[in-house]
């Protein structure tokens, strides 16, 4: 059955389109592959890597919360993104708009992950994978 899953694509609708898509696109480096336009409205779509689909039971996003930013924060969706570095990629989205809610921690499963909220108002984990 998995052959039918072709791709995995997050869709959010942001309040402001132009914000979202500069953060994205321009700041973070998500590679764009298509942009659409009409009297109806804009869409963008940017290429984020391979996708994953992660599903955690209601103990686990606790947890994971409480690794990362010591309390539970994330509602029911959060998207995570695998980066080289994640100190210096958390710096440069706060810089451009992203609300940190917690720097860069080293986690128990060995990896450095940081949370912001980004423009769009959706949760993001950064996270770098260490040696």
């Amino acid at each position: 059955m998995s052959d039918n899953v072709m791709e995995l694509r997050l869709v959010v609708t942001a309040p402001d389109y132009a914000e979202a898509v500069t953060f994205y696109r321009d700041v973070l480096g998500l590679r764009e592959r298509a942009a659409y336009s009409s009297e109806d409205g804009n869409v963008t779509i940017l290429e984020a890597g391979q996708a994953t689909l992660e599903i955690a039971d209601p103990n686990q996003a606790d947890y994971i919360d409480r690794v990362e930013v010591g309390r539970r924060v994330a509602g029911q969706f959060r998207v995570a993104l695998q980066v080289t570095d994640a100190t210096g990629t958390t710096r440069v989205l706060t810089e451009a708009g992203a609300s940190l809610v917690a720097a860069p921690t080293r986690t128990p499963w060995n990896s450095l992950n940081a949370r912001l909220e980004t423009p769009g108002g959706i949760q993001l984990t950064l996270f770098e994978e260490l040696v």
